[in-house]
């Protein structure tokens, strides 16, 4: 696996004209929508002789409906054609809808602006499912978190830049719309230029026909979706987020002026901070998860979304200025750092929460149906958007004040975190041996990127500590099969854990010759769905330290399943808490101190053919050197 910063990701060509495309394409919609509202909110007589909360209702309305109306098809076109000439045939209709709305500015006509506004809802859809399906093509596994982590930040940032010169040049005087009208046809070109740079991103299905009814096509890629119960929860979690940050999100311009008592200034630095929230949390999403696809991520998320978002409605109750305030009189307020401080946080851990999803989504979905499954996720996430809007509605309509929302939102998402994660275990499991390396040790990984990435195969280990399965597991770029002593299987909490990640008992036939067989039988039947296998052949955690003699239970292995097989070795490990050493463990822990170092080494790979045990336990003691 590559180790680089994630930054070195915008030198190259394979991925930097398509962030630019992306985040020109946020800057644009956001750019032309908030000036457009602003210049309703400020200037409406000279506009339209409509009510002004309608049309602020409306506007945003009919830039989310193509997503309900078109995403269906857009997946389909994604799939079946070249992304990176439909990137720039959409592109091209950017700039198009840029000049009919340049037309609408210059004339005064509302209604043109108003279909101008869908025409950039249909420009969203289109790139939407491309945006995502062309990140697994172009980047390597370890590359894709931090790839969508940039992604993420560039979107939001891309969005707050477009809100704030939007609001500031449309009330500009003398030559506001004029200037509005111009950038945005600039900045249309520029993302078109931007696309033609993007490489050639084949077709993963050419030969899809188009299914023209959107309704069935979007029963049918959920239906689809649904035979993955990871990425079909993925993409619930995914609206999920949609749906506590429209929620948010709606509430700040009535927040900053009638709580906060701060101008246009104070909602702008709201939006600033939260951006800035989730562009940090999206990048600091690669370095927690070590280059690989860590959903023990999203829970930690979920866990901070709420937390953080209950805190925010206590530091708003605490919140007792009344006089109105521009952005530097609010920081200056007593209790304004810690609203602040709650809404960066809010970002950062909905950064942890929204990256590794998308990871998720692209590794685990059927490459030849991941546009489709990205537009079905688009429609969910619009539909969320939708049900947020009523919702918030709902609370103020029943007495909620914009803090109480904040509150009755966060109690919400924890709800609704338990309920999916019980739904799939995998996501907490992971989550707490992530947090166990994180905290307890200090894991060090030498050339894990030898495991490999798709088909079965035996990974080989000594055997130090309870800990060998999690420090493995939380370091593995894919999910592990773990063969364990049935007695450590049954370990309470840590039996939680092994169950969760479908780790495979065994027993010694002396003790119990039908759970050795069937040991045998689950092993081969993981190998043949192409999954990776991890056994301890030394059959029991070392009393000393020393590794003990590799038995021949992996030539059993190998006679029904011919795989390659990857030997490891675990070290730093021993004298830890949790191994047998005879000293006492709490001592040890003390000695050795919080966040100690251990490494996992994994050697080149080996032909079934060439495998004995008496060469696999040299192997490893080779690879685990003197340090135990």
């Amino acid at each position: 696996m590559s180790k680089h910063s994630q930054f070195a990701l915008l030198t190259q060509r394979r991925f930097a004209p398509f962030f630019w495309t992306q985040f020109f394409g946020a800057f644009n919609d956001n750019f032309f929508k908030i000036a457009l509202l602003t210049i309703l909110t400020y200037d409406a007589l000279n506009w339209a002789n409509m009510d002004v909360d309608l049309l602020n209702n409306l506007i945003p309305g009919l830039f989310i409906l193509p997503f309900v109306l078109f995403s269906a098809t857009s997946g389909q076109f994604a799939d079946k054609f070249e992304k990176g000439g439909m990137a720039r045939k959409i592109k091209l209709l950017e700039i198009i809808i840029m000049l009919v709305a340049a037309f609408g500015w210059m004339s005064h006509n509302l209604w043109v602006l108003i279909a101008a506004v869908a025409g950039m809802g249909i420009h969203s859809t289109l790139f939407g499912p491309v945006k995502y399906a062309y990140l697994p093509q172009h980047l390597q596994t370890d590359e894709l978190v931090g790839g969508n982590g940039l992604i993420e930040m560039g979107t939001f940032v891309g969005i707050l830049l477009g809100e704030i010169l939007g609001a500031m040049l449309v009330t500009h005087k003398p030559w506001g719309v004029e200037l509005v009208a111009a950038g945005a046809v600039i900045v249309a070109v520029i993302g078109y230029l931007t696309s033609r740079r993007i490489p050639y991103s084949p077709a993963p299905e050419p030969e899809l026909k188009i299914n023209w009814n959107a309704a069935t096509e979007t029963v049918r890629n959920i239906s689809f979706s649904k035979q993955n119960r990871p990425v079909f929860l993925s993409l619930l979690g995914n609206s999920w987020f949609w749906f506590y940050g429209a929620i948010l999100l709606a509430q700040f311009p009535s927040y900053a002026k009638n709580y906060l008592h701060g101008d246009h200034s104070v909602f702008v630095l709201l939006l600033t901070f939260f951006s800035f929230g989730i562009g940090a949390g999206s990048l600091l999403c690669e370095k927690l998860s070590g280059h690989k696809v860590e959903i023990g991520l999203v829970p930690f998320g979920s866990i901070g979304l709420s937390v953080f978002g209950f805190d925010l409605y206590l530091s708003s109750v605490a919140y007792i200025n009344t006089s109105g305030v521009d952005f530097l009189q609010f920081i200056d307020q007593t209790g304004s750092l810690r609203i602040l401080f709650d809404i960066v946080m809010i970002g950062i851990f909905g950064g942890f929460y929204i990256v590794p999803l998308f990871a998720l989504i692209q590794t685990r979905c059927d490459p030849k149906h991941l546009s489709r499954t990205i537009a079905g996720m688009n429609i969910l996430n619009a539909l969320f958007m939708v049900v947020a809007s009523l919702s918030a509605m709902l609370m103020l309509k029943n007495g909620f004040t914009i803090p109480q929302i904040f509150m009755a939102t966060a109690i919400l998402n924890a709800i609704v975190a338990i309920y999916i994660f019980s739904l799939v275990p995998e996501f907490l499991m992971r989550f707490v041996a992530w947090l166990l390396i994180q905290t307890v040790h200090r894991v060090k990984t030498v050339n894990t990127d030898r495991i490999p990435l798709e088909g079965g195969a035996v990974l080989v280990c000594n055997h130090v500590s309870y800990m060998d399965a999690i420090v493995i597991g939380a370091s593995s770029p894919r999910p592990i099969r773990f063969v364990m002593d049935h007695r450590i299987f049954k370990i309470p909490f840590l039996s939680w854990i092994f169950r969760t990640a479908k780790a495979i008992p065994i027993a010694p036939a002396k003790e119990d010759p039908w759970l050795m067989e069937k040991s045998y039988i689950d092993i081969a039947q993981a190998l043949h769905e192409g999954e990776l296998v991890c056994i301890f052949p030394e059959g029991k955690l070392t009393h000393t330290g020393d590794m003990n003699e590799f038995k021949g239970g992996i030539m059993k292995i190998l006679e029904r399943s011919p795989v390659p097989v990857y030997p490891m070795a675990l070290r730093g490990l021993w004298g830890s808490f949790f191994t047998r050493d005879k000293g006492n463990p709490f001592e040890r822990a003390f000695r050795r101190g919080p966040f100690s170092k251990l490494e996992l080494v994994v050697g080149e790979e080996m032909a079934a053919s060439e495998v004995t045990p008496l060469v696999l336990q040299a192997k490893v003691e080779q690879l685990r050197g003197d340090w135990r």
